[in-house]
């Protein structure tokens, strides 16, 4: 992949402005703000093996323990005074309120010594039951609104999930897809954060009206870095 775009490349991530709001695109998939010590990730999807295996489909039940490995790492790296999820974060109404003990108890020892804000989502409407932090449909700071679900048309300062963007991209004769942070410098779509999440091209017809494209770009999430590339240069 050939790195582009606005991006500055930093020691973790890729460094973007949203709505002139510093942030950082870390290659584990969040999104941190350095000047307000936020950490923002969006669709954890925890305990989606459970909710499945409640309808009688069975998966692996390793998701949400995978899922919150890589939180507590990317919490470490950055240490931040807030993490803030962006909804789905479980993924159905009663997966928090049967959240096995020792996964509640990660994410109280994450959540010490820093506050929580849980965003409500689809899947996960009613909020959290018996987890550190607070339950809200979306959040304001600094000229940024933290919501799930994106609004329709071009909306300055907002920072959601829920479309789980991905990208592809050509790299040695072979076609390359990747999860992705996407941004036109007004707004940010967050990538799924959950272990067991898929992707949402962003040339999909709902990404239709979110951005505008000729400042579009997709952060890709590579192994240990991003690679930002210009919405032209994508694969069909």
């Amino acid at each position: 992949m050939n790195a582009q775009g606005n991006g500055t490349a930093s020691a973790l991530g890729v460094e973007a402005v949203i709505h002139g709001v510093a942030a950082v695109c870390d290659p584990l998939g969040a999104l941190y703000l350095p000047d307000a010590g936020i950490l923002v990730v969006s669709d954890l999807h925890l305990e989606k093996g459970a909710a499945f295996a409640r309808r009688g489909m069975m998966l692996p039940p390793y998701d949400t323990l995978a899922t919150l490995t890589v939180l507590s790492a990317v919490i470490s790296r950055y240490d931040p005074k807030l993490v803030v999820s962006l909804g789905d974060n479980f993924h159905d109404r009663i997966g928090s309120q049967h959240l096995p003990d020792e996964f509640r108890g990660l994410i109280v020892n994450m959540a010490r010594g820093r506050e929580w804000i849980w965003i409500n989502g689809n899947h996960d409407p009613d909020g959290t039951v018996d987890l550190p932090g607070h339950s809200v449909d979306e959040m304001h700071y600094g000229g940024l609104t933290f919501r799930h679900e994106p609004k329709a048309g071009l909306q300055a300062g907002e920072i959601a999930g829920h479309l789980h963007p991905s990208a592809t991209v050509r790299r040695r004769e072979k076609s390359v897809r990747r999860p992705c942070f996407a941004t036109d410098g007004a707004r940010l779509l967050m990538p799924a954060f959950g272990v067991m999440t898929g992707g949402l091209d962003l040339r999909h017809k709902a990404m239709t009206g979110l951005f505008a494209r000729e400042s579009l770009i997709a952060h890709l999430l590579g192994r240990d870095r991003i690679y930002s590339v210009r919405f032209d240069n994508l694969s069909a």
